[in-house]
Order: structure tokens, then C-alpha cells, then sequence
């Protein structure tokens, strides 16, 4: 299977051109790097631990007979 070439990218930029627009393809490219670079932040930061439900100790009444 072969790479792509340059005549290949250049098609590939014209029908997005022609999709998206000249103006809509900047903003695209940024949503892109925005959310590459959040998902490379999550994966280094450490995982949040699950917080333990408060434990209430019951209180039982005793009678004395």
C-alpha cells in the first residue's frame, strides 16, 4: 500500500476547501489542535480517586429491663 503523495493531499485540501469553505477551515484546524492537546493534557495529569461516601455510625437505643 503506498503513502499518500503530494498530488494526493492537494485533492484532499481542494474538497475540503470546497466543503468547508476558505474561512471555515482555520477554525477547524484549531477546534483539532484544541482538543489534541487537551486529550495529551489528560492522559499525563494523574487520575482522579473516587470519593468514599461518608460513613454515618448508627445509633441504637438499648433498654434496660
Amino acid at each position: 500500500m503506498e503513502t499518500l503523495g503530494m498530488p494526493e493531499l492537494l485533492v484532499i485540501l481542494g474538497v475540503a476547501v470546497l466543503l468547508f469553505g476558505g474561512k471555515k477551515i482555520p477554525e477547524l484546524a484549531k477546534g483539532l489542535g484544541e482538543g489534541i492537546r487537551n486529550f495529551k493534557n489528560a492522559l499525563k495529569e494523574e487520575p482522579e480517586k473516587p470519593v468514599a461516601a461518608e460513613v454515618v455510625p448508627e445509633v441504637v437505643k438499648v433498654e434496660k429491663v
